[in-house]
């Protein structure tokens, strides 16, 4: 790895995957995924989207999915196909938009309710074990780093030009 401040250059300026920030944003993130995922899906049945749109319904309440959408990051298939899961499972309802015929809003059961209660402690007990070998200002820094990452990102996308 480059231990300059160049990133995915190696010292005669060849690109390194291993030191691409992306790259091990994106290797890092699936990994957390994957062992978070298999929990919930043997435990629960869910997927790890499903789990993020309970997630946000729990915080923010009933939402339509062009909001799921704009609220998780994730795509609109994903989001429809994981609230089509949620609906056949009684975990989330459906009911007509106020403002927006053409729309509806999706809100958490009862019973999804009771999972997310149910689930909450066991994510927050994942993260603990991640972050275990961190001080807790390091993990306020990866956080405050992180949200400065994808505010950058979302400042590049809205831009045609690649950095140059």
């Amino acid at each position: 790895m480059s231990s300059d401040g160049d990133g995915a250059r190696t010292g005669d300026g060849a690109f390194r995957l291993d030191a691409y920030l992306p790259y091990r944003l994106s290797v890092a993130s699936n990994a957390v995924s994957g062992l978070i995922a298999r929990a919930y899906q043997d435990r629960f049945g869910l997927t790890v989207p499903q789990w993020r749109l309970i997630c946000v319904l729990a915080e923010d309440g009933g939402l339509t999915q062009g909001q799921l959408v704009t609220r998780t990051m994730m795509d609109k298939v994903t989001v429809s196909r994981s609230a089509q899961g949620l609906l056949k499972r009684h975990l989330v309802g459906r009911s007509d938009h106020q403002a927006d015929g053409r729309s509806h809003v999706l809100a958490l059961t009862a019973d999804g309710a009771g999972l997310h209660a149910e689930i909450a402690p066991l994510a927050l007990a994942y993260e603990s074990a991640l972050i275990a070998g961190l001080a807790p200002d390091d993990v306020t820094l990866l956080k405050r780093l992180l949200a400065r990452l994808q505010s950058a990102a979302g400042q590049l996308a809205g831009d045609a030009d690649p950095p140059r």
